[in-house]
């Protein structure tokens, strides 16, 4: 299994949609076995690149979740809206769709890459610099209460 990188990391789409990808990211998808990835957005917000296995799983979940239809409903309608598959191509750049880079207003902007949960995040300037302030305001307690529940 390859491991995804670990941190945060800066990038920029260019005019033409495509992010240029920091090094370790290009060697984690070169490193897939398959190739196709499925860039999206389930809440308007935030672009998700996904490796197509993961992504493949997301189909399944989807398949099966019957707790909130309504729910359902609007992240498959978000995903399908603003996502494409892509691939990296030969110089590490991914195209994002123009609906999604649109919506995100990322177009020729900076974003920051971070992996998590086996997708890579996405984020805008605006939205990084929200989540930051927002980590921010009570990262002891956070921790603390994490701690408590396991983390090392």
């Amino acid at each position: 299994m390859v491991e995804p990188p670990r941190g945060m990391y800066p990038a920029r789409l260019d005019d033409k949609g495509r992010c240029k990808l920091p090094t370790s990211f290009q060697q984690y998808f070169a490193a897939l076995r398959e190739k196709k990835l499925f860039v999206t957005s389930l809440d308007r917000r935030t672009a998700q690149i996904y490796p197509m296995a993961v992504w493949r799983e997301n189909e399944k979940f989807f398949d099966t979740y019957r707790e909130d239809p309504r729910i359902l409903r609007n992240v498959v309608f978000n995903a399908a809206d603003l996502g494409a598959e892509s691939e990296m191509d030969g110089q590490g750049r991914i195209l994002f769709p123009p609906e999604l880079r649109r919506e995100l207003g990322i177009e020729d902007k900076p974003v920051r890459l971070f992996a998590y949960r086996g997708r890579i995040e996405v984020l805008s300037e605006q939205t990084y610099e929200e989540r930051k302030k927002e980590a921010a305001q009570t990262p002891a307690e956070e921790v603390a209460k994490l701690e408590a529940a396991g983390l090392n």
